[in-house]
C-alpha cells in the first residue's frame, strides 16, 4: 500500500527520486505510464502483471476497452531504480504530465501518482472541497 505526499525534484536527464519507504519494495522494477488528469501512474511490477490480466479479459469488441488498452500500454515504460533509488522518466511521459523541476509524489494505494507540483496544487484546489461528499458516492457504509 502507497501513502503520503512528497516532493521530489527531477533532475537534467530526467530521473527522479523515489521514496525512501518504497525504494526497497520498488528496486526488482515498475512500470511507469500515463495516469488521469495528466499524472503519471508507477506500478510495482506484479500489480502492473495484475491489471494486464484483468484488461486481458475484456472485450476487445469493446471501444472503451481498445481505446484505454492503446494508450495504457503504448505508454507504458518498464524502469528498474538506480542504485541512488532514481527512476528515468520518459521524455513523453514527462510531456504527457508537464514534469518540469518540482513533483509530487502521492500514494495512492496500489500505485504511486507523478504530479507537476503546481499541478497538483491546482488539483486539489478544486476536488478538495468536495471529498466529504464523495465519501457517501465512492465509499457508501464504508465510512
Amino acid at each position: 500500500m502507497f501513502l503520503g505526499t512528497h516532493s521530489p525534484r527531477l533532475d537534467e536527464k530526467g530521473r527522479l527520486f523515489l521514496p525512501a519507504k518504497y525504494r526497497e519494495e520498488l528496486s526488482g522494477g515498475l512500470v511507469i505510464t500515463k495516469g488521469q488528469e495528466r499524472c503519471l501512474y508507477v506500478f510495482p511490477v506484479a500489480e502492473f502483471q495484475r491489471i494486464t490480466e484483468a484488461l486481458s479479459t475484456a472485450p476487445v469488441t469493446a471501444r472503451a476497452v481498445r481505446a484505454y488498452s492503446r494508450v495504457f500500454f503504448a505508454s507504458a515504460s518498464d524502469e528498474v531504480p538506480d542504485k541512488q533509488g532514481r527512476i528515468t522518466i520518459p521524455p513523453p511521459l514527462r510531456t504527457y504530465a508537464g514534469l518540469t523541476r518540482d513533483c509530487i509524489v502521492i500514494g495512492a494505494n496500489t500505485r504511486l501518482e507523478i504530479w507537476d507540483a503546481q499541478a497538483w496544487a491546482d488539483y486539489l484546489e478544486q476536488e478538495e472541497p468536495q471529498f466529504a461528499d464523495l465519501s457517501e458516492e465512492v465509499l457508501p457504509g464504508v465510512l
